[in-house]
């Protein structure tokens, strides 16, 4: 039995970039989400995410969403 060693290099390298990237991909979607705090003064605490950063969130949720079905297919199919 051999391994070939540079295939499961290849391997890891491809599931770390895409697990690092699903991961921040998430990550912006959850600070797109969150309440920013609004400076001294303001009528309220905390302000709601603007429509640019829900939209930006909402991307970034759908790529993660497309990431998990795409894997999902890939294990399904073979």
């Amino acid at each position: 039995m051999s391994i070939d060693w540079a295939a499961l290099g290849q391997v890891f390298g491809v599931t770390l970039a895409v697990t690092v990237g699903i991961v921040g991909l998430f990550t912006v979607g959850i600070v797109g989400t969150s309440p920013k705090p609004r400076p001294e003064g303001a009528a309220a605490a905390v302000a709601a995410p603007g429509a640019g950063a829900r939209a930006g969130a909402v991307a970034a949720f759908a790529l993660c969403a497309a990431a998990v079905a795409y894997g999902i297919y890939l294990i399904v199919a073979a």
